[in-house]
């Protein structure tokens, strides 16, 4: 991810220059009345709005929506943009009769990897001194060392000057359209870290709970169905194909179903649960599967290596523009000094996914939204995430699905969810909010 970030960082930079260099070359077109300013000025705006089209991807949609943006930057006749087959995918202008003609030049950039110029006196045109058309210029779109397509510009004048504008911009649509595979690679690894979460969720805990379940079944039947029902719940959410980011409240629906499994196998004795929630936060939309590895981490780690067992204290507070969610147990807690190892955690198998979920938390919201950890043997472990309440691009796959609780006022007198299990695991009724 880090090399994926810095290369982010490189293109965006490259990006800026090639958008400088269309200025430059953009105000020496224009007539000399014409401002700075105005022409700087209008040149943001249409670049502005073609990035957001070209990042999506190449395709006949996307190409669509970018192209009367590209040709009013030009100022020139017709510009368009074909697909790697040579295939015209949107054309925006005059001139598109001559369409048929710039065929052949069209795959020679595409299959030569090179820029191709044609002049319209070589055309055969029935309206020759009324065809606005004088010259094209076609770039092949290279991306990684593959070509994704060509950017035909159709110019009313010829000189060299059309050849440099359209290099420029076929340098930042090239520009775009890598940063669009770079999504699609960060995209790509962050489904690879929620399928490594998935597939480190322990068999031992399958087994165990299943386990639990066949030994009620002839002693306690109806509770037998329920942690039956629970099991079934928990592992189709974590199972689930669609999404990577979903709400608080449904992660923590989550944390209920997994600790209620749990509370079956340890017993009341052992196993003691707390939450204190911020009804106004359950709404908050966080990473998929970023509390429940946490608490198995607590129980496994922590609380089961502890004789007589403990308690696990999830919290999560309103904290102005953020949620501050915390997973904290009085187990046994481990070396300070060991926390560097936490960073590959989830390669090895130690400590469920604290290095998996420390890696996505800063891949999503940035460096300052690292994890933080508190511990010492014999004192616990206490997990601390912040989460940003609003954050471009982060949304959850479906409406929230979530848990009440039961609100009741803390001695402070803030609205929060305070539930103690320490007599035995709950059940919390499944409301929808549509």
């Amino acid at each position: 991810m880090a090399g994926l970030l810095n290369e982010r960082a490189v293109l965006g930079v490259i990006a800026t220059i090639t958008v400088l260099g269309l200025f430059a070359l953009l105000c020496r077109s224009r007539r000399v009345t014409t401002s700075l300013d105005d022409t700087t000025l209008a040149a943001l705006q249409r670049i502005s709005k073609a990035t957001p089209d070209l990042r999506a991807g190449l395709t006949q949609d996307t190409a669509d929506r970018a192209t009367p943006h590209l040709r009013e930057l030009l100022r020139c006749v017709a510009v368009g943009i074909t697909d790697p087959e040579g295939t015209m995918l949107s054309w925006d202008g005059e001139a598109n009769e001559h369409y048929v003609d710039l065929q052949d030049p069209i795959i020679r950039a595409i299959g030569d990897y090179r820029r191709e110029h044609v002049d319209h006196d070589k055309l055969p045109c029935d309206r020759r001194s009324s065809c606005p058309m004088r010259s094209a210029v076609i770039v092949p779109l290279v991306v990684a060392g593959t070509c994704e397509g060509a950017l035909v510009v159709v110019g009313g004048v010829g000189g060299k000057r059309l050849l440099k504008l359209a290099d420029e911009i076929a340098r930042f649509i090239c520009t775009q359209l890598e940063l669009a595979k770079l999504d699609e690679s960060r995209q790509a690894l962050a489904q690879a870290e929620v399928r490594a979460l998935r597939a480190q969720i322990s068999p031992h805990f399958v087994y165990n709970a299943l386990n639990t379940i066949s030994a009620l079944i002839r002693t306690d039947p109806e509770r037998a169905r329920e942690l039956l029902q629970d099991f079934a719940d928990f592992t189709r959410y974590s199972f689930r194909s669609s999404g990577m980011f979903t709400t608080l409240g449904d992660e923590l629906a989550n944390v209920d179903r997994y600790l209620t499994l749990e509370g079956a196998r340890y017993g009341p004795q052992r196993l003691h649960v707390r939450l204190k929630i911020a009804p106004e936060v359950l709404g908050v939309t966080v990473p998929f599967l970023v509390l429940q590895p946490l608490v198995e981490n607590a129980v496994r780690h922590g609380l089961a290596k502890k004789p007589g067992g403990g308690t696990v204290t999830v919290i999560a507070q309103d904290h102005g523009t953020e949620a501050l969610i915390s997973v904290e147990d009085d187990g046994v807690g481990m070396d300070a000094d060991q926390l560097a190892e936490l960073a590959d955690s989830h390669r090895s198998g130690a400590h469920v996914g604290i290095g998996n979920i420390n890696h996505r938390m800063r891949s999503v919201y940035g460096e300052e939204y690292a994890l933080m950890v508190e511990t010492a043997p014999g004192a616990g472990m206490k997990v601390i995430l912040r989460v940003p309440k609003f954050s471009p691009n982060v949304k959850p796959a479906l409406p929230g699905q979530f848990r009440a609780l039961d609100m009741e006022d803390t001695a402070a007198g803030q609205a929060m969810a305070a539930v103690d299990w320490g007599s035995g695991i709950g059940a919390i009724d499944p409301v929808r909010h549509d």
